[in-house]
């Protein structure tokens, strides 16, 4: 009985990662908050895309930046 109970557990447990995976996934990508959660998935298992994250995320904190002569920032005194 406490071999079969082992067993039903780990199981449970698999199908709980499973389904969880995905799910965490969409909710991510939905709200953008996948890079934090999802980063270390993505680069085992699809490098290119985890490569593209990164350099989507340099560009745009290179754009929020704000610089001196953008057209946002003269009106700031």
């Amino acid at each position: 009985m406490g071999q079969a109970l082992a067993v039903v557990g780990v199981v449970a447990l698999f199908a709980a990662v499973l389904v969880g995976l995905p799910r965490l996934a969409a909710r991510a990508r939905r709200g953008g908050t996948g890079g934090s959660v999802m980063g270390p998935f993505e680069e085992i298992w699809h490098p290119a895309a985890h490569r593209a994250r990164i350099e989507v995320e340099v560009q745009e904190e290179r754009t929020d930046a704000e610089l001196p002569g953008d057209p946002q920032f003269r009106g700031r005194g």
